[in-house]
């Protein structure tokens, strides 16, 4: 994939109707993942002892993180992309799927929808603190930025292999009795 794949874009597009309706779908599937995620997160923490550092805590963390994105995704699949994450819209970038000028208004949305959720959870749980990440005891810095790039990467990978590689064609399911309906 040449990096040339690049596209610019013009300041103008970020004023037009389909990537404004982007912008705000992006901006409200963030808000929406980072609300119903965080939110259990702090709502499993709040009703139970030890919270989210048991393996009950966690399991829980991480379905609710799963229905989250899933419905986050859901919601701006048709309208953005559904991107949810600055990582993937990086991603769609970097392959030519986007323009850089559409990629900086996605993640102006995405990182304001991050923030309108966590002050939504301020307020709407009386001023409980949104809970911060730390790394494990024993785990370095370079530790956690090798995990992450990794995760990060499985995560673009996995978005390009199901929904951005244009030789994929449409996506297959049967449907009502049908045999390789596209969707």
């Amino acid at each position: 994939m040449p990096i040339t794949r690049i596209s610019i874009g013009t300041p103008a597009e970020a004023s037009k109707p389909d990537a404004i309706k982007a912008a705000v779908a992006e901006f409200i599937s963030m808000l929406i993942f980072v609300f119903a995620g965080e939110g259990s997160g702090m709502a499993f923490a709040k009703l139970t002892t030890g919270g989210g550092s048991t393996p009950d805590g966690l399991i829980a963390a991480a379905i609710a993180h799963a229905f989250a994105l899933f419905v986050a995704v859901s919601v701006g699949a048709n309208i953005s992309g559904g991107h949810v994450n600055p990582a993937v819209t990086f991603g769609a970038l970097v392959g030519g799927h986007i323009t850089l000028f559409r990629s900086i208004l996605y993640w102006i949305a995405q990182l304001l929808g991050a923030v309108v959720a966590c002050l939504l959870l301020k307020f709407s749980t009386g001023g409980l603190e949104t809970s911060a990440f730390a790394l494990s005891s024993g785990v370095s810095v370079w530790n956690a930025l090798v995990f992450e790039i990794v995760m990060t990467f499985g995560l673009v990978y996995t978005v390009y292999a199901t929904a951005v590689d244009p030789k994929k064609g449409g996506v297959r399911i049967p449907c009502c009795g049908e045999r390789n309906s596209t969707v």
